[in-house]
């Protein structure tokens, strides 16, 4: 995490009294009581992503949150009351950055279908493999039936973005730049099965000499292979 900013003046300090003065580096040791508040509160909502991918949000409670981060019941209730704000709070500062950052590919190549799903498929990829608790809580708690996730998302944000981004894939194909018989709803379905899946199921590959070596550039580009060219032969350039 990044370090704390810059020291303030006390307040009410005069310009006289400070003029001139350098401030002396803070002493290597605890953090201050803001730092150490905010480093609290990582830990916290990290623990909280761990155990809603292992076993589920629903079945996990307050209390082993705070027991997995390694503070007291008392702490957790200190910043998070209950288990929907922790969860909105998840959503505004977890999620909506990484779901603002799938839509770039889009916004980028508003012209090119192919070069903007490219790149989303290696940002899906990338994603899962920085933040490893992803893909399982990705599986387990949105494309699910019944995903708190999914449900509570769609309360905060709506499906404006899932609309434009069919639209862009029917425009697509009224242009002859995709092909026209693909179905638009499933093409997301299809790319987090590729992505997302593979990956969160890819701790069960460890003991397996055939898919043990397989990683994220491997799943990125089957899935780009397969997306772009399907299963026939390559064909010659």
């Amino acid at each position: 995490m990044a370090g704390a900013g810059p020291v303030e003046a006390p307040a009410g300090a005069t310009a006289g009294a400070t003029a001139g003065a350098t401030s002396a580096p803070r002493r290597p040791g605890r953090p201050s009581g803001a730092a150490r508040g905010a480093e609290q509160r990582a830990r916290l909502l990290e623990a909280a992503l761990t155990l809603f991918a292992k076993q589920g949000i629903v079945e996990t409670s307050l209390g082993e949150i705070a027991r997995e981060a390694g503070f007291t019941p008392a702490m957790m209730h200190y910043y998070f009351k209950t288990r929907d704000q922790l969860l909105d709070v998840l959503i505004d500062e977890r999620f909506a950055p990484l779901r603002a950052n799938l839509g770039v590919p889009f916004q980028e190549n508003p012209d090119d279908p192919v070069e903007a799903i490219t790149q989303l498929t290696h940002r899906l990829v990338q994603i899962a493999s920085d933040y490893p608790w992803f893909a399982s809580l990705w599986v387990r708690e949105v494309i699910s039936d019944g995903g708190l996730l999914r449900q509570r998302m769609h309360e905060r944000y709506g499906n404006a973005n899932q609309k434009a981004s069919l639209l862009a894939i029917a425009r697509w194909q009224k242009q002859g730049r995709l092909n026209a018989s693909l179905e638009p709803a499933l093409v997301f379905v299809t790319l987090l099965g590729m992505t997302i899946l593979p990956l969160a199921t890819s701790k069960l590959w460890r003991n397996d000499p055939m898919r043990r070596n397989i990683g994220g550039a491997e799943i990125a580009r089957h899935a780009v292979a397969l997306l772009v060219q399907g299963i026939g032969p390559k064909q010659r350039e």
